[in-house]
């Protein structure tokens, strides 16, 4: 069965994402040392994102205000002004950050867009990722865009019914086996996995065995002919 949709994950598939959260980590453990050891910080700050993503959602503006969350528990509910000031200027340079395409990515898109339907399935705040993808200049060879709160398989199931021929005609491919993956399987698609080299703990997943329709990719140069390949 011919496939006529593929669905493109948008952070550290298209462009660097996990590398910068990871450095502002680092920023934020470097503000705290006077109150907690790195190790203390770093597991205090990811139980508070877990604890606040059903709040704030995915994306920089959550990931911010739970490191000022975090700043108040470990400093007794009295944060200085000026770390407060310094961890709102690190999530604004988070949101103004370059984007610059991965290696491989417009070549591959462009090769994909002449014979495919191309959807943006991604998650995060609406307006950055909006902002992303316009800095990116990959926008128009998108024929749809969805960001969405969670990546499901009822979320897959709809995107691909709304803009294509159904799941089971449709490809996913991104960095992230939970969400790009296997969400994309259990809807009835194709997912091809892209690891990228840091990922995050909340989307750290085991790749499955042996499954008919999915394939590991070493690069996203590696996805036009896959996709061929499948039809």
């Amino acid at each position: 069965m011919r496939i006529t949709t593929v669905g493109l994950d948008a952070d550290d598939t298209l462009w660097h994402n996990e590398t910068i959260f990871r450095l502002s980590q680092d920023r934020f453990r470097a503000l705290l040392a006077e109150y907690a050891d790195e190790v203390t910080s770093s597991a205090r700050l990811a139980d508070v994102e877990a604890r606040n993503l059903r709040l704030y959602g995915y994306g920089v503006k959550g990931f911010t205000l739970s490191m000022i969350e975090t700043a108040m528990e470990l400093t007794g509910g009295d944060p200085p002004g000026r770390l407060v000031a310094e961890i709102l200027a690190a999530g604004r340079e988070m949101l103004a950050h370059p984007v610059e395409p991965l290696p491989g990515v417009d070549a591959a898109l462009a090769e994909l867009s002449e014979t495919h339907r191309l959807v943006l399935i991604t998650k995060g705040d609406l307006l950055h990722q909006e902002q992303k993808l316009a800095a990116s200049g990959l926008g128009d060879l998108f024929a749809a865009v969805e960001i969405v709160s969670e990546k499901t398989p009822e979320t897959y199931a709809r995107v691909f019914e709304r803009h294509g021929s159904g799941a089971d005609r449709s490809a996913m491919a991104g960095n992230s086996v939970k969400s790009d993956v296997l969400a994309a399987l259990d809807a009835g698609g194709w997912a091809a996995w892209i690891p990228y080299p840091i990922t995050w703990a909340h989307e750290e997943a085991p790749p499955p065995q042996g499954h008919p329709r999915f394939a590991q990719l070493a690069t996203i140069s590696e996805l036009p002919a896959w996709v061929r390949a499948l039809g």
